[in-house]
């Protein structure tokens, strides 16, 4: 019998940042790498919101500009990132169906999660 190696699986990275000022973000019970002139797809936000409104995310987790990093305990204090909404729009649908065999049993429901998609303005 021959035995055959398997390839070593490489460890997947985290995405890096663009520009040299990043921060680590948490809304929508999420968390997001963002740095600016980023374009993000966030959960929808409560208030009235508009397409060009502006919005400024508080909960700052790590904040990094270079090589130097500030790590909050647990947001980092005085720290936040503007944003500004660029569109207000639903996710494709999901389709979802319950079935059970022989007991004429069968439901079909579909959902559509809205989101904002958000331009980083500045990390601060």
């Amino acid at each position: 019998m021959a035995t055959t190696k398997k390839a070593p699986v490489k460890a997947k990275k985290a995405p890096k940042a663009k520009a040299d000022t990043y921060a680590i973000i948490a809304t929508g019970g999420k968390q997001y790498l963002v740095s600016e002139g980023m374009k993000l797809r966030v959960e929808k936000m409560l208030g009235g919101y508009k397409v060009g409104d502006a919005v400024t995310f508080e909960d700052v987790l790590l904040t990094g500009k270079g090589e130097s990093v500030e790590i909050g305990a647990p947001n980092v204090a005085g720290a936040k990132v503007s944003a500004e909404i660029t569109a207000i729009a639903k996710a494709d649908k999901v389709t979802v169906i319950k079935y059970k065999a022989k007991s004429r049993y069968f439901k079909k429901r579909g959902h559509r999660q809205p989101y904002f998609e958000v331009k980083i303005g500045k990390v601060a």
